[in-house]
């Protein structure tokens, strides 16, 4: 099968795909699909095809690769239009205390908890679970060098696929980020729960569907 006739597999399969995919997983499955060997070179020509096919100003998505995998996304431009139809679909709202956490977490990773304490003055249990239950963030393990053998906490690929980035060496470096504030403890009132909505984290693409 010649590249032409390869590519809309690879385009349908990349398409109706509910999360990234690996070029490996694509050439598994389209290898299955075809019950053909399909070689792995010529997935990346297909992928490089479709990526260049999409990246014209016609189309409103294109082809990223984020989180280690390939997905179909929203362009920048059209967030805002997105977000109309799904709502708070694509929005994770954080408090400042958590957004603080995360921030630590993001730079700092994988870290434990009381480092993240000592950076922030006050108790992180409160963020660290809502980063948990919003899947921001992971545990990685036990930092076995330290008595009780901790948990430690690193971001994880949902909080990747929300900024369009592969790895946390992709965020941006504080040095080149103009106006950066450094964190400073928040006082224990802020940092307690409560039910006022906090900051809204928009992604840095928006995930054009999933498959039902």
């Amino acid at each position: 099968m010649d590249i032409e006739q390869l590519m809309p597999h690879v385009e349908a399969l990349i398409f109706a795909s509910e999360r990234p995919l690996t070029q490996m997983e694509i050439t598994e499955t389209l290898g299955q699909a075809l019950e053909t060997a399909v070689e792995s070179d010529r997935i990346a020509t297909c992928i490089d095809a479709i990526r260049e096919k999409y990246d014209v100003d016609y189309y409103p998505f294109q082809l990223k690769e984020i989180g280690g995998g390939f997905q179909f996304l929203t362009k920048k431009a059209f967030h805002k239009t997105v977000l109309q139809l799904n709502g708070d679909k694509h929005i994770k709202k954080l408090s400042t205390a958590a957004m603080e956490t995360l921030s630590i977490i993001a730079y700092k990773q994988p870290i434990t908890k009381s480092d993240i304490e000592y950076i922030r003055g006050v108790s992180a249990d409160y963020s660290i679970q809502k980063l948990l239950d919003k899947e921001l963030i992971v545990i990685a393990g036990r930092n076995e060098d330290m008595a009780g053998k901790p948990l430690i906490y690193a971001t994880s690929k949902s909080f990747m696929d929300y900024l369009g980035i592969n790895s946390p060496s992709q965020l941006p470096q504080l040095k080149d980020i103009t106006d950066v504030q450094l964190v400073t403890p928040t006082n224990a009132e802020e940092a307690a729960p409560r039910d006022t909505p906090g900051i809204a984290l928009l992604p840095e693409h928006t995930i054009l569907k999933k498959a039902s």
